[in-house]
């Protein structure tokens, strides 16, 4: 049976699309002439208490300026001046805000200015964000998914698009963590003149928005920022950003299938097969389309790694899993010290989780723990690969990190990520493991929000997982017509402190609860 990375092979077979349509309600329209537009929407990300990220994007050179107020009537706004916006990074800039109040509704809307001449403005385009809370009172509650525009599966304006976005937006979340594959650069969308739509197999028809950078494989600079820019054409994707801050890391698809450092490709659709030179690309128009507060300048410019610490209740530990791995091989090695975090990488997540005081310490994984997902017939690409026994290969550096936790005491810690196309809960137990020395805990998966739905993986016994529920497609590769989105639910209650989680499908269905409280384990 195909998986959802051996069926990218095959995705021209789903890749049914159609030209974008002019005046389509759901795509920005731009004018060449007259003012800056700011069409493809804003978005806030990497809210802290007191701190926040803001981008747009322009339709030609513009000085981005931003306003921000306690009132959408923008009374005694504060004005903040923001960079150029210019062919260099796509016309897309990041302001940077600074000093605002903690825990507090804030309103922005962004203006983008003739450089030429600053009295010549744009439409302003609204957004608004909560700041942190400062007090351990304030309830938190957050969204995570990822896995978008997967397998072929695009806007399908017959369907309003994203809907699952609008969804999660009227939820009105404290932020959203996207897990990774944001998008799918080597996942095709070809028009309707090329391939006929796709028939289901209850009859139903899709039919996808497509554009000139998604009817190929991305390679170039211009292709990977094309690809970016694919999602923003929903109207729920855009809508979503201007009310919801997001938190973003990214895993393989945002370069290509499975990738690796030093990989060189056998792959006939490739002209470029150095796997460094394609993710350098797209590393840099990742950071040139997300709010991300470690991909700018200074000392940890380009990183995705970082922590978002959100009030007392709450750190957030984002990881990399992609840029610092090892090859991907069968994973058997009795000794392995780059493991899939690398470990300069490692020794930081040490650091930062025993200097964390918050009462929750989520580790946004963006590939799971003991799920087996392959690559190729002898080859892992995440971290187990099926062997129940003892620790190897990849899996020894989550046992390193895993009993580093136990020993220091650290309580709170629970993984949350997607990549693997369905939705499941997870609880790891010592007493049910090969490697014992480390503390229970739970692993939470979620996903797709708009992408082939698959089959659950095999799981790895070496951490002592027990799958406490599980729902997914029977069959490869179902449609997001026939397997539903599927995204997750954390809320922490800031009297009690326990920690709420809520798988949920498109359509307001709560699949499974489960209810965490502060300071135990085992649980």
């Amino acid at each position: 049976m195909p998986n959802r990375r051996t069926v990218l092979k095959g995705s021209l077979a789903v890749s049914a699309g159609l030209a974008l349509p002019t005046g389509l309600a759901a795509a920005p329209a731009f004018a060449r002439s007259g003012r800056p537009s700011a069409s493809w929407g804003v978005q806030a990300g990497d809210i802290t208490a007191s701190s926040g990220l803001i981008w747009a994007r322009s339709d030609r050179p513009a000085r981005m300026v931003v306003e921000t107020s306690a009132t959408e009537s923008f009374r005694r706004a504060r004005r903040w001046q923001g960079p150029l916006l210019g062919p260099g990074t796509d016309f897309t800039g990041t302001t940077s805000l600074r000093g605002l109040p903690a825990g507090e509704q804030i309103h922005y809307r962004v203006t983008l200015a003739d450089p030429d001449d600053p009295r010549r403005t744009g439409q302003p385009v609204c957004g608004t964000f909560r700041t942190a809370p400062d007090s351990r009172r304030d309830d938190v509650r957050f969204l995570w998914s990822g896995d978008i525009a997967g397998q072929g599966w695009g806007i399908n304006p017959d369907i309003g698009g994203y809907r699952v976005y609008d969804e999660m937006r009227r939820l009105d979340p404290d932020f959203f963590l996207c897990s990774g594959d944001n998008i799918y650069a080597d996942g095709v969308i070809l028009p309707s003149v090329i391939l006929p739509s796709v028939t289901l197999p209850d009859g139903r028809v899709w039919r996808n928005i497509t554009t000139e950078e998604k009817s190929k494989v991305a390679e170039t600079l211009a292709e990977y920022r094309g690809n970016f820019r694919y999602n923003l054409l929903d109207e729920n994707v855009r809508a979503f950003n201007a009310q919801v801050p997001s938190i973003v890391q990214w895993d393989d698809h945002e370069v290509r299938n499975n990738w690796y450092p030093g990989q060189i490709l056998d792959d006939a659709r490739y002209t470029e097969k150095n796997l460094d030179v394609l993710a350098a690309r797209s590393r840099r128009a990742f950071s040139e389309y997300f709010p991300i507060s470690t991909l700018g300048t200074g000392e940890r410019a380009g990183r995705v790694q970082r922590v978002l610490r959100h009030g007392p209740l709450l750190d957030v530990f984002v990881l990399d899993m992609r840029t610092y791995r090892d090859a991907n091989s069968p994973g058997r090695q009795p000794d392995d010290r780059v493991g899939i975090l690398g470990a300069e990488q490692l020794q930081w997540l040490k650091r930062e989780l025993a200097r964390s005081r918050a009462v929750w310490k989520v580790i946004a994984a963006d590939m799971p723990l003991s799920l087996v997902v392959v690559d190729g017939a002898t080859d892992f690409e995440a971290v187990s690969q099926g062997d129940p026994g003892a620790p190897l290969g990849r899996e020894l550096q989550i046992a390193e990190l895993l009993r580093f936790i136990k020993h220091r005491r650290i309580t709170g810690t629970l993984w949350l990520t997607a990549d693997v196309h369905y939705t499941a809960a997870e609880h790891y137990d010592p007493s049910r493991a090969a490697f014992k020395d480390f503390a229970p805990f739970w692993e939470f998966v979620s996903g797709p929000l708009a992408a082939g739905g698959f089959p659950p993986d095999k799981v790895d016994g070496t951490f002592g997982p027990r799958q406490v529920f599980v729902q997914a497609p029977t069959t490869a590769n179902a449609s997001p017509m026939e397997a539903p989105p599927n995204f997750g639910e954390i809320e922490i209650d800031g009297g009690s402190g326990e920690l709420t989680v809520r798988l949920r499908a498109q359509g307001g269905s709560v699949l499974f609860t489960q209810v965490l409280r502060p300071g135990l384990v085992g649980q």
